[in-house]
């Protein structure tokens, strides 16, 4: 079986501390790593051959603590080797199935077995998982299970944190060199500046980068950090005063001699349930397309009847990676070709007697679940811009182009939080940042959950004529909105689709935020 999870860098016996490193592959036919799950299938069969007959029950409590046992986290990659560490999650691993099956009893006959069974397997589990550490401890000092490692800061923690990892080579990881933008002192092995930091970790076969201390501040670092997530690396840093216990804790927490390093999440892409992401995408929107057809034909009907012109307006946006995308919305204003640079319009009198209810109801974005069924959008992501306002914002706002790192979507984080219309790019970029490092499948169903719930609020304030706004807050020069297109050409809004502003004005000069809400979907 080969290694599952990043490259390993077989080295073989013992090496000068002072040595350079070149990482070579050698797929192992049995990963260490891969002994935890042996371990625990030894585990669970212990606890099935403790008990006299096997029932359905049983059967269902042995793959539960499998499916457990991951989903605490119990099969990652540490630094620092702790069955004690690990205890807490090792026994919900054992506990949890049981409860899940003991909640069912009132329902279903349950054998008297399966107690026994769990307290068997979860003794067995805690063994095994100690064995299985001994080993990986043991490979590693053998120098046959180690990845290249990267230090980011030649200062006195990055230092120290290299000579640590030389002595205690049971951690795993062999620091290769370091990475800074100021002269290092003599001796060290300084690799590049952080403008070099993705040429080292291709050519280096770096598996993990650990950002120390430096003279360099976290802004500066965040946009070229990020770009790791791109590679099969993980991020590890040291967090700052650690000295005086300002530490994170919980199981993203290595102690490496002492040292805290906090492993950053895996970027979204990388992990294993963004794929789940996709087919829920195309099974949603595929199904909202079939129920909505009769909804979306009336529209197209009402939309041709009412003014001259095509249903559909098209417009290029930027998606993932920069890629253009073509973004559908049914037309809403009568035909004009101001679209790619036009600021937004509020109450425009080409808007359409038809358009204006599109609008208030947030229909005229109902074409886009095509865009999501053929793989240009996705249901949750951050807001697709136009060309020139992406360039423009990229130029001038701090990591805006780092939001598009995923798929663009069809409504996301920044606009069920209110950040719809007249409001602060900073901020929807802030928290479209904050949606890709901390994606889940659960962020996802919360944010569709609040946009049903802000499309409801918006159509009853505009059915009922009360404009005002969900909140208020204090304008300042620093909001940059961006203005949506609406369905024939003008901005319907912002161009990530949100509510249009008061006149036609610079959207780095706007003061106030305008309430009509063109796209409650974004």
């Amino acid at each position: 079986m080969a290694v599952a999870e990043g490259s390993l860098v077989a080295l073989n016996g013992h090496r000068d501390a002072d040595a350079p490193v070149r990482a070579r592959h050698r797929q192992l036919p049995l990963s260490p790593w891969s002994l935890r799950l042996v371990a625990d299938l030894a585990a669970v069969s212990v606890g099935l051959a403790r008990i006299p007959s096997v029932g359905w029950a049983n059967a269902a409590y042995a793959v539960g603590v499998f499916l457990t046992l991951g989903m605490v986290g119990t099969y990652r990659r540490h630094l620092a080797l702790s069955t004690l560490s690990e205890l807490p999650r090792l026994f919900l691993g054992a506990g949890i199935p049981l409860l899940l099956l003991g909640g069912a009893s009132p329902f279903l006959t349950l054998p008297n077995t399966l107690f026994h069974q769990a307290l068997v397997t979860g003794i067995a589990v805690v063994v095994g998982r100690t064995m299985t550490y001994a080993v990986i401890r043991a490979a590693r000092r053998a120098g046959q299970l180690q990845e290249n490692a990267i230090i980011v800061g030649a200062g006195t923690v990055g230092i120290e944190l290299s000579r640590v990892l030389k002595a205690h080579p049971e951690y795993g990881l062999v620091p290769i060199g370091f990475i800074d933008d100021v002269p290092a002192q003599p001796g060290l092995d300084l690799l590049g500046g952080m403008a070099d930091l993705e040429k080292v970790i291709q050519e280096r076969n770096v598996r993990r980068v650990l950002v120390a201390f430096g003279p360099r501040g976290e802004q500066e670092l965040v946009a070229t950090l990020r770009s790791t997530g791109l590679h099969e690396v993980e991020l590890h840093v040291v967090p700052r005063f650690f000295e005086l216990g300002f530490s994170p804790g919980g199981p993203d927490v290595e102690h490496v001699w002492g040292i805290p390093l906090f492993q950053v999440r895996r970027a979204a892409l990388r992990a294993g349930a963004w794929k789940v992401k996709r087919i829920v995408d195309v099974g949603v929107s595929a199904l909202l397309l079939v129920l909505l057809a009769p909804l979306l034909g009336v529209i197209a009907l009402s939309v041709k009847l009412t003014s001259p012109g095509p249903v559909l307006f098209r417009q290029r946006r930027i998606g993932q990676h920069g890629h253009e995308i073509e973004v559908l919305k049914f037309r809403t204003l009568r035909v004009n070709s101001d679209a790619d640079v036009t600021w937004s319009v509020a109450h425009d009198p080409r808007q359409t007697s038809v358009g204006r209810w599109l609008r208030r109801l947030s229909l005229d974005e109902l074409p886009q679940f095509w865009n999501v069924l053929r793989g240009d959008m996705s249901l949750v992501g951050p807001r697709p811009e136009r060309p020139h306002f992406v360039s423009r914002f990229s130029a001038q706002v701090t990591h805006y182009a780092d939001r598009h790192r995923l798929p663009v979507g069809l409504t996301g984080l920044a606009q069920v939080h209110g950040l719809r219309g007249d409001t602060s790019i900073e901020e929807r970029a802030r928290f479209d940042n904050y949606y890709i490092e901390h994606w889940s499948p659960w962020e996802d169903v919360k944010v569709m959950i609040a946009t049903v719930g802000v499309i409801l609020r918006d159509a009853v304030r505009q059915t009922t004529g009360s404009d005002r706004p969900g909140r208020t807050k204090p304008r300042v020069a620093r909001s940059t909105g961006v203005s949506s297109v609406n369905g024939n050409g003008t901005t319907n809004g912002t161009a990530d689709g949100s509510a249009p502003v008061a006149e036609r004005r610079s959207p780095l000069r706007r003061g106030r935020r305008s309430t009509t809400s063109g796209d409650s979907a974004s």
